[in-house]
């Protein structure tokens, strides 16, 4: 699991994109590098990283579900998953 700190940061870091989002694409559109330069770093999306939404594993995130390769097998080993199964043969 990751430090609640980490998953916490992430949640910021997204609610900061979200804020700051039209001005940044109105700042993009008239070329004003300038003003895109003294927004927050942490307004800007590309510094965002997926991470599982139950355990906050940042590697081997599965972007459909929004789960880490290891939780979603769990889970849909559990059959928590609809319209997932395990497959065999």
């Amino acid at each position: 699991m990751a430090k609640e700190s980490m998953k916490a940061r992430e949640v910021r870091r997204q609610k900061m994109v979200d804020r700051y989002a039209e001005k940044r694409a109105k700042l993009k559109k008239e070329g004003n590098y300038v003003g895109l330069s003294k927004l927050p770093r942490n307004s800007n999306p590309n510094r965002l990283h997926n991470r599982c939404k139950i355990t906050g594993r940042p590697k081997g995130y599965m972007r459909q579900f929004g789960l880490s390769r290891i939780t979603f097998r769990e889970m849909a080993s559990a059959g928590l998953i609809p319209g997932i199964k395990k497959a065999s043969w």
